[in-house]
């Protein structure tokens, strides 16, 4: 008997064991909208962060030519953009994930019909996924993943991209940036669909559902919307790494650590934190005061 229970002592602790190390959550990270930022691979290095995404790919769609912007890092159309394709590398057996974010607050993109969304998922596929395609501007690297920041343009045919992406395989991953208020306005309709890995929700820019003047209940309850109504694998608070990254919504460290971190860990849905951008949070070394927390 005694020897039994010890072995369903040792079996319970293990199963404890696993689930902690679930617990925790990791911090994703854009890159690529800041040419003083570093490299990719001088962001990875730091090992702070579990997710890396790339921004962005801001113009597709409607028959356009799609068109990369890494800001002052490289210039797609010279084709010096391929040089990250080893820090992606680099990244990924460091055991990030790297995903390429399409859309942005800047830019010329939208989806006119099923059929044009198809289009952009071969053409995401073959240019920065497992495909195959003459111009891969990030050199022969093979992305993670797609991020879906859409914030202009057409509100509708996302859930067919996102269907057309997951049907190459349960490894391109799906990530997503909607704003906090419930539905979002152009990603409503595509997280219903479940397909989602990580959804990185914006809690800034958006006072009805932010942090302000020191009032958690705001974003807890819009927090708690997320976690119990969208189905994805994990959610993550979106937040600014520094006060001038966002016009508002801005988390002093100490609060993120002690007021809110406490709360929304609760969640089994609760993925981590992203932060707006690796720039600003270079600057202002938000992640270094939250890492032990996230």
């Amino acid at each position: 008997m005694a020897k039994n229970s010890h072995a369903l002592f040792s079996a319970l602790f293990f199963v404890l064991l696993i689930g902690a190390s679930h617990a925790g959550g990791g911090i994703a990270i854009y890159w690529g909208q800041n040419g003083n930022e570093g490299t990719l691979s001088e962001a990875c290095a730091t090992g702070k962060y579990s997710h890396v995404i790339i921004a962005f790919l801001n113009k597709f769609g409607n028959g356009q030519t799609p068109e990369m912007n890494l800001a002052g890092h490289c210039n797609p159309a010279t084709n010096s953009c391929t040089k990250f394709s080893a820090d992606i590398k680099d990244c990924q057996r460091r055991g990030i994930k790297v995903l390429l974010s399409i859309g942005g607050g800047i830019g010329s993109y939208s989806l006119s019909s099923p059929k044009d969304a198809r289009t952009v998922a071969t053409f995401l596929w073959n240019t920065f996924l497992g495909g195959k395609s003459t111009s891969r501007p990030l050199g022969d690297a093979v992305l993670d993943g797609i991020d879906f920041d859409i914030e202009l343009g057409s509100t509708q045919n996302w859930e067919h991209l996102a269907r057309f992406l997951k049907g190459y395989g349960k490894r391109v991953y799906l990530g997503a940036a909607p704003q906090c208020p419930i539905p979002d306005k152009f990603l409503g309709t595509a997280l219903e669909t479940g397909l989602f890995d990580f959804v990185w929700v914006q809690f800034y820019n958006n006072p009805p559902c932010q942090y302000a003047n020191g009032n958690i209940t705001n974003l807890v309850n819009s927090w708690n919307r997320w976690t119990s109504s969208v189905h994805a694998g994990k959610i993550f608070l979106g937040l600014p790494a520094a006060p001038a990254a966002a016009g508002s919504g801005y988390i002093p460290a100490d609060v993120l650590s002690s007021q809110i971190l406490p709360v929304i860990k609760k969640s089994t849905k609760y993925g981590g934190v992203m932060l707006w951008s690796r720039f600003y949070d270079g600057q202002n070394g938000y992640s270094d005061s939250i890492i032990s927390s996230v």
